[in-house]
């Protein structure tokens, strides 16, 4: 995402910013804490969490090289909204709140290049509650697994049953029956905790307008320029696997 901003603009963003290993599993911060990191995956992934009840949690959202993670501070706020998990292990750019909201300021393009996203974020997350609600397990397992392999860069991921159930908000016999579905028509490979893509076309076939819904918003909002002294430069449509590592 940040390849969208002009040459000058992205060195001084990321001279402020230092590069870590975000290690799978691990809590950025908990919904309600207070945001004191900005991060900008570049080969890592990170699950958007919803929390009811304190003890029932469902992904909302997804994470990588296409975006940021800590969005509540372009609006100007202070807290997480939602839970920050990582869910692919890789590298990420971090800045600390300060700094970031320093560049926002003194940044011309960065502000309205973030407010783009941000608005991209929402129509994502609300089109996320809609899936939940109409769309069948298989669809959605089907839409989950080719997100989480844009951003693996990789046909081949580890997940496990226990961990789709959490992240879909199913029973894992749900989970069970839908990965099988997958397999006996020779779309996705699963075995012992690891996942791989047979066959994409076929996958993206399957799994529910919500895929393509999403990329499609993310097309329209960053492939359009902005006016005025936050323009931005042509970014490429994020469609399909992601191959490279840029951030």
């Amino acid at each position: 995402m940040l390849d969208a901003l002009p040459a000058k603009e992205r060195d001084r963003f990321f001279a402020d910013c230092t590069l870590v290993d975000l290690v799978a599993g691990s809590v950025l911060y908990e919904q309600g804490d207070r945001i004191r990191y900005v991060y900008f995956p570049t080969e890592s992934s990170i699950s958007m969490l919803a929390t009811v009840d304190d003890h029932s949690t469902l992904e909302v959202g997804m994470v990588g090289r296409e975006g940021m993670c800590g969005h509540a501070l372009i609006l100007g706020g202070d807290f997480a909204s939602l839970r920050a998990l990582t869910q692919g292990a890789g590298a990420a750019w971090r800045t600390d709140t300060t700094t970031f909201r320093r560049h926002l300021e003194n940044l011309p393009a960065l502000q309205p290049l973030l407010d783009r996203y941000v608005s991209i974020l929402l129509r994502q997350l609300a089109q996320t509650a809609a899936c939940t609600r109409f769309h069948v397990v298989e669809k959605r397992l089907a839409r989950w697994l080719l997100m989480t392999q844009d951003r693996a860069q990789a046909d081949s991921f580890d997940v496990t049953q226990e961990f789709l159930a959490f992240m879909l908000g199913v029973r894992r016999v749900g989970i069970t029956t839908a990965a099988s579905s997958l397999q006996s028509r020779k779309l996705i490979h699963y075995r012992r905790g690891s996942i791989t893509i047979l066959n994409r076309d076929r996958l993206e076939a399957a799994a529910c307008t919500c895929y393509r819904f999403d990329l499609e918003v993310y097309r329209h909002g960053m492939t359009a320029r902005a006016r005025g002294p936050g323009s931005f430069r042509h970014q490429r449509a994020l469609a399909g696997p992601i191959r490279t590592t840029d951030a």
